[in-house]
């Protein structure tokens, strides 16, 4: 591991190695890495051959940039943006599948992106990088393909470069799709980099290319708001101008004014067995009132394990959470929530009972988690863990209005928002 780190940290100054190199480095830790050349691509868009083939001429297309146009991605962002880059198909050896379309064979790959940034967060974790480089790399691998989408599904809104803003930096995913688009061989590449290049001049004129501040226009009458309120009025700001509710943040001053004073404030986990989900809510949230689906498993069936009843465990849990929203008090939906449809049920709850939602995850590296399961009271079985970390889902800001990242001692890794407020 520390020859890794080594190697690792050499990416933040000058080194630019092969994806060969790249593969004899990773491939313990990323075993799909080795697979990339058993893995087939559509000759139309990809002539150059298998995944292995592309993503080296992708590497080699970013060095070049990053010798010319972008010199000044330099230090971590640089860093990222090279991982970024030899990850970025990570998943394709999951996604991969022939089909046929109008009489033809072809190969794809769709959903690779997201099971992309799911496979590699765990597994990140493992390594010596500040996270807001594991965090980087996730959300190029994650979003690497939203640029020609945004563009080419005509989704020229503000709010839609909006929340792409906030989960990914503009610029680097920008050079990213550069060296993908360069290191290709299709018909299409003059289109695609004019593509690239009108979601570039799209986020000069949104102002997302730089860091957005989503609320400067109303921080002063923020600032005369209590804490309680300013975080409630802040974070339904964010996602109605996301969502394309309001189109300025002023308005947010009289969408939420009706419930900003008193409003119920839902907390909803989402971690592996392990992770330490329940020892950090007692720490920070004491006084909420916790449905645990584990507990309720457990009355119910006298296993927590056990899937009897879940239909009748789901709704008992549901009405206990609709009771805490309306009248108004702090609650927490405590369960492993791996899956983005589960967690969306919760915070759409939550949203039509116009609470403030803050989505909590729990990310440690894959050993520790392990590690952590292994010495607990209520231990789950291996077999059970893996379906998890299989199942997982990374989730998205937009999932809810806060988003916070909890690491393996408990320390807040990330937050996403405006407001810097205690959590308690």
């Amino acid at each position: 591991m520390k020859a890794l780190n080594q190697w690792l940290a050499r990416l933040a100054e000058d080194a630019t190695p092969s994806f060969d190199e790249c593969v004899a480095q990773l491939g313990a830790y990323l075993p799909l890495l080795l697979r990339f050349k058993d893995m087939p691509q559509d000759a139309e868009w990809h002539a150059e051959g298998d995944v292995h083939i592309h993503t080296g001429m992708v590497l080699d297309e970013l060095y070049q940039i990053l010798q010319t146009e972008a010199q000044h991605v330099q230090g971590t962002q640089r860093q990222a943006l090279i991982l970024g880059a030899c990850l970025h198909d990570i998943a394709k050896p999951l996604c991969t599948k022939s089909y046929e379309k109008e009489g033809r064979i072809r190969v794809g790959s769709s959903g690779h992106e997201a099971a992309g940034r799911s496979y590699l967060a765990f597994k990140m974790m493992e390594w010596a990088l500040p996270f807001e480089v594991v965090w980087t790399v996730l959300n190029l691998v994650g979003e690497h393909q939203m640029p020609r989408q945004l563009v080419l599904k005509r989704s020229d809104s503000k709010a839609a470069f909006l929340s792409l803003a906030r989960q990914s930096n503009m610029q680097l995913l920008y050079w990213l799709e550069r060296a993908d688009i360069q290191g290709r061989i299709t018909v299409d590449k003059a289109m695609d980099l004019m593509i690239l290049e009108e979601f570039k001049q799209l986020c000069q004129d949104y102002g997302v290319w730089q860091a957005p501040d989503h609320l400067a226009e109303i921080r002063p009458e923020l600032a005369n708001l209590s804490a309680q309120a300013q975080a409630y009025v802040a974070a339904y700001a964010i996602a109605e101008l996301e969502s394309g509710k309001i189109s300025q943040a002023a308005e947010a001053l009289s969408t939420t004014y009706a419930h900003r004073k008193q409003h119920a404030h839902l907390l909803i986990t989402c971690g592996v067995s392990g992770s330490g989900k329940s020892t950090w809510l007692q720490q920070h949230y004491p006084k909420y009132e916790r449905i645990s689906l584990d507990e309720l498993r457990e009355q119910w069936n006298g296993d927590r394990g056990s899937q009897e009843h879940s239909g009748e465990i789901r709704q008992q849990a549901k009405e206990a959470l609709k009771a805490a929203l309306r009248e108004k008090r702090g609650v927490i939906w405590d369960a492993t929530n791996v899956r983005k449809d589960f967690r969306s049920m919760v915070a759409d709850l939550g949203r039509d009972y116009h609470a403030l939602v803050t989505l909590v995850m729990f990310l440690l590296p894959e050993s520790e988690l392990r590690k952590n399961n292994r010495a607990r009271e209520q231990a789950v079985p291996d077999s059970v863990l893996d379906r998890q970390l299989e199942a997982y889902q990374l989730p998205t800001l937009n999932e809810a209005h806060q988003f916070w990242v909890v690491g393996g001692k408990g320390e807040l890794l990330w937050r996403s928002g405006f407001i810097e407020s205690d959590l308690s």
